[in-house]
């Protein structure tokens, strides 16, 4: 199964991550979060990725020129886009994109069911919370389009494998503090997620 490796704020976290297996880097482009990155910085870890590894911005309350120059000059190939937004932005923005849905009941998962999508559980905040969507939601639902975040950890990905989500999306899961990544945990999940 596909891991993102979310909230990454530094080279040392980011080589970690992809040794251990993640296919996927998510840098966080807002400002209020603790996990928040200057783009300058984000640009100097990403120079010193290897090559196909996913380097993805997360946004919330931005406009498309803001999202696209910010991708631009930080080297992402893919903007998370986490918050409520017109068409019209996305229609706006000159890089590929994943739409998150903040779920508060079963009807949100059916959004966008065409469309690969992150599910996360609805907070008054935006993600970082450990919160996690009910999974008996998914039930009866096609989940191999979508990407599942929020409450990961080692002790629950076994209950959620069975879903055949089509990857996962972990921040707070494998941290020893905000915006720190615990190299033990990111190596145990991604592991646990790939047997």
């Amino acid at each position: 199964m596909r891991v993102k490796i979310c909230g990454i704020t530094n080279i040392e976290d980011a080589l970690v991550a992809i040794k251990a297996g993640a296919d996927a880097l998510g840098f966080v482009f807002y400002e209020k979060s603790p996990r928040y990155i200057e783009p300058s910085k984000a640009l100097k870890i990403v120079k010193q990725l290897p090559p196909f590894v996913e380097k993805v911005g997360l946004f919330v309350n931005c406009t498309a020129k803001e999202i696209s120059s910010t991708c631009r000059a930080s080297k992402m190939s893919l903007a998370q886009i986490h918050f409520e937004a017109e068409d019209e932005l996305y229609e706006n923005l000159d890089i590929a994109y994943v739409r998150v849905i903040r779920a508060t009941c079963r009807d949100d998962l059916l959004k966008y069911s065409d469309k690969y999508r992150i599910v996360d559980a609805f907070v008054e905040g935006y993600g970082g919370e450990g919160k996690r969507v009910d999974l008996s939601w998914f039930e009866g639902i096609d989940c191999s389009k979508i990407i599942l975040a929020g409450g990961l950890s080692c002790n629950n990905i076994d209950e959620v494998k069975k879903l055949g989500f089509y990857a996962l999306d972990i921040s707070s899961g494998v941290e020893k503090s905000k915006g720190v990544k615990d190299s033990k945990k990111v190596y145990e999940f991604i592991k646990r997620a790939n047997n």
